[in-house]
Formats: structure tokens, C-alpha cells, sequence
């Protein structure tokens, strides 16, 4: 900085405010003093500016899988909010491993992130608790954290399932099978529920062989869709419980002589260019990243908040699958 302040004829504090973008400097003074910085290779040191004001100016984000496409919008947006209040995003992925999500977690915090955004794996999240009281500021997504309250920001998964199965009753069908992620995950068991509520309001039994949960592996969703798609009463329409489970069901029916009434939850690339089209129940990836980030900064500008738990809607997007009949 004393070289930077000598080549441009002025003082440290002129050059701290210049590379702060502080007030106070005129627009010839700062194109001075940035054409010192250009032509000396000058950056700003972090690690002594961390010492001295407390702060990173990072956060971390731990996702379930960058690789899913649900995550690229949650990602883009925790990034961009991040980017206008100055910071840096770090994530990474816990590839619904409860421990790599804690040994995460707890690593971004050990490089002193400001805040962390965390998509739960695991179900106890009392690990972090020193963490927070250690000011890390803490909001989860799409998942509520597991015994410790905290902010989190949910979509209406319970409110979403059911209205995609009422969807499907409204079109005839009686006989509804349910595949789903994981019963441990909290949006998969939430959605099951929306299933169960939607089939009861209408007075519908429910055979639990039309209900599979379980990973999202192709081969294990294919077989339980199978399994479904024959027997003595079949089933005549499917509700997928997410994305990943959408896209290998469809490719179960394009063998299914049939017609099978489809809705899944998440929409998903292409969906819309399949004939039929995918009738989905959509979610916001985008604005559950933009809020919770939000709230993220809001507690690191010091709001005094108690622990909220924000629901967003979702919405249904009829395409044409889910408005098949039942086959004669």
C-alpha cells in the first residue's frame, strides 16, 4: 500500500478507501490510485484484513448434490446474493451422507466462514450449536435442521403432493401408486403425506404396494414402477417424488403398452418436450436460495430474529401426462 500511495501522490488511508470502495475520494484521485494498483500488481491482503475486522466476507453452502439439477438455480441464487453483499460462496456436496455433511459443515466453519447455508443429510444438527453461538449465522434449506431450532426455508411439500394426487383423482384415476426418495428425508415423507391426505379426502383405499420408498437409483425405481404397472389390479397413474424418480419412471412407460397417468414433483429439463408432456408440481429452487440467503445476511447485519420456519408455495403445471384417463 506505501508503494501504491507513493506512486499515486497521496496517503495510505487514500489507497484503504480506494480498495474498500469508500466515499470521500474524488473520480481523479481513484483513477490515479487504480492505475498504481494496475501497474504494481497490488491486491489486497485477506487474511490481515480478517485479523483486523473479524470477518471473511465468505459463506458456506452444503448441498445434498451439485450435480442434481434442482441445485443449479439454489446455487446460482445463494451465489449471486451472496456476490451483491460482497461475498464469496464456498459449497460443497454431503451426497446425503449425514457424517460428510458434519465434516463439511464443520471444515467451512473451521476456515471461518461468516455464515452457513446447509441442505440437512442427517437428522441432528447439535454439532453446530457451537458454532452458532460462536456467531456463524445459520439458515437451512429445502429440510428443517434436526434438534436445534433454527431458520429454515421449506417448500409446501405436504400442500404440493396433495394437490398432484387430487389432480390425478380429478381425472378419473382410483388406483394412484407413490414412489418416493429415502423415508428418512424430510420432503420425502412430507410429499407421502400429501399422497395419503389427497387419496383419504377423496375416499380412497390405499394398497401399500402402490407405495415404494427407497433411493432414487434407476434400477430400484424401475422395478418398483413395474411391480406397480402389473398384477391383477394395476395401477393406472403414478406420482413421482421428485425429479430423479420422474425422469426414470418416464422411461418406464415408454415401454408400457398402456397409457399410465403421470405427475411428478420437481420439474426438470425437457419436460415440457415429451409427448405428453410431464405434468409437474414445481418448486422455486431459485427463491429458496434467494430467502434463505437473505436471511442469512440479515442475522449477519445484526437483526435480532427468533427462528423462523418459511414456507413457499408450489405450483402445478399440467402438461399433459397428468391429464390422462384411466385405460379402459
Amino acid at each position: 500500500m506505501k508503494d501504491v500511495a507513493a506512486r499515486a501522490g497521496v496517503g495510505l488511508k487514500t489507497v484503504s478507501r480506494v480498495v474498500n470502495g469508500e466515499p470521500g475520494v474524488t473520480p481523479d484521485t481513484e483513477r490515479r490510485v487504480q492505475e498504481a494498483i494496475d501497474a504494481l500488481g497490488f491486491r489486497r491482503n485477506d487474511s490481515a484484513r480478517v485479523l483486523r475486522k473479524g470477518r471473511t466476507a465468505t459463506v458456506g453452502l452444503v448441498l445434498e448434490d451439485l450435480a442434481d439439477p434442482f441445485y443449479g438455480p439454489l446455487n446460482r441464487a445463494v451465489e449471486e446474493v451472496a456476490r451483491a453483499h460482497g461475498a464469496l460462496l464456498i459449497n460443497g456436496s454431503s451426497a446425503e451422507d449425514p457424517e460428510r455433511e458434519r465434516e463439511l459443515a464443520l471444515a467451512l466453519c473451521a476456515r471461518r466462514v461468516d455464515g452457513l447455508i446447509v441442505i440437512p443429510a442427517g437428522d441432528d444438527h447439535r454439532y453446530l450449536e457451537p458454532e452458532i453461538r460462536a456467531g456463524v449465522a445459520t439458515v437451512f434449506v429445502d429440510r428443517p435442521a434436526g434438534r436445534i431450532d433454527a431458520d429454515v426455508v421449506l417448500s409446501d411439500n405436504f400442500g404440493g403432493a396433495l394437490d398432484g394426487v387430487a389432480h390425478l383423482i380429478a381425472a378419473g384415476h382410483r388406483r394412484i401408486g407413490f414412489i418416493g426418495d429415502h423415508p428418512r428425508i424430510h420432503t420425502a415423507t412430507e410429499r407421502l403425506r400429501g399422497y395419503r391426505a389427497a387419496m383419504a379426502a377423496a375416499g380412497l383405499p390405499v394398497d401399500e404396494s402402490w407405495v415404494a420408498l427407497g433411493p432414487t437409483a434407476p434400477a430400484r425405481v424401475a422395478a418398483a414402477a413395474r411391480l406397480m404397472l402389473t398384477g391383477r389390479e394395476p395401477v393406472t397413474a403414478l406420482f413421482a417424488g421428485n425429479n430423479r424418480v420422474t425422469v426414470t419412471v418416464v422411461r418406464v412407460l415408454t415401454a408400457e403398452p398402456r397409457p399410465v397417468a403421470l405427475v411428478g414433483f420437481d420439474d426438470f429439463e425437457l419436460a415440457d418436450l415429451l409427448r405428453p408432456g410431464v405434468t409437474v408440481v414445481a418448486q422455486d429452487a431459485a427463491t429458496l436460495g434467494r430467502v434463505a440467503t437473505d436471511r442469512l445476511f440479515q442475522r449477519l447485519g445484526g437483526a435480532d430474529l427468533p427462528p423462523a420456519r418459511i414456507e413457499l408455495p408450489t405450483r402445478l403445471v399440467p402438461r399433459g401426462s397428468g391429464e390422462l384417463p384411466p385405460a379402459a
